[in-house]
């Protein structure tokens, strides 16, 4: 299998594919525990937007919305 060949066949797919492809290849890799080592600052705002949404719970959106709200400021 040649990687090159294969990627330039990938890219004439239809971006909903090409996505899926990516996913599947991220989550195909090995994870390792210090891929995923948080600051401790970044520990505090996990904590504090977590205190915030149980004490709120109805302020959050669903998960498509706030996708699409990522999407269409990547999009700019």
């Amino acid at each position: 299998m040649n990687a090159r060949a294969t990627l330039k066949e990938i890219l004439t797919l239809p971006e909903e594919d090409r996505r899926w492809l990516v996913e599947e290849i991220a989550a195909s890799l090995p994870h390792q525990e210090e891929d995923f080592e948080l600051t401790p600052e970044f520990k505090a705002e996990l904590n504090r937007r977590l205190s915030e949404h149980e004490a709120n719970p109805e302020s959050g959106i669903p998960w498509q919305e706030a996708k699409a709200r990522v999407l269409g400021r990547l999009r700019k």
